[in-house]
């Protein structure tokens, strides 16, 4: 159990790594993540878990293929967004952003199904921050 405050700021300080997601909390069984993020991410799907986004600096943008169509939703800083499970997306920051994520433990940033996965997006479960 996290027994000290965490300032988000210095969270986000400690890494530069783009699309590769820190651990700065737990919530039951749910991770509290962050992440810089530039560019695409790929196109994936989390079969058993919605994925929720709140923006903390920049723009993020999720396309969405929905039964209707693709269409794409944009965040600003201070928005949040709920990507429900089984809904093929792709995140993206063309001039930069900084999010924070919450999802179930142990959930890949790539979902269970996906694209090839490029070389500057980080398939992980998250990583420990410092680490």
């Amino acid at each position: 159990m996290d027994t000290e405050p965490i300032a988000l700021a210095q969270a986000l300080a400690s890494f530069e790594a783009l699309w590769s997601p820190r651990v700065v909390a737990h919530v039951n069984d749910y991770d509290v993540r962050v992440a810089k993020v530039e560019g695409e991410h790929v196109w994936h799907v989390h079969d058993h878990t919605d994925e929720f986004f709140l923006v903390l600096d920049g723009e993020l943008r999720i396309s969405l293929r929905e039964a209707g169509g693709e269409r794409t939703v944009v965040l600003p800083k201070g928005s949040v967004f709920t990507v429900p499970r089984g809904t093929e997306h792709r995140p993206s920051a063309p001039s930069g952003a900084a999010i924070l994520m919450f999802e179930p433990t142990g959930t890949l940033s790539v979902g269970d199904r996906h694209e090839e996965v490029p070389g500057h997006v980080d398939a992980t479960t998250g990583h420990a921050l410092g680490g």
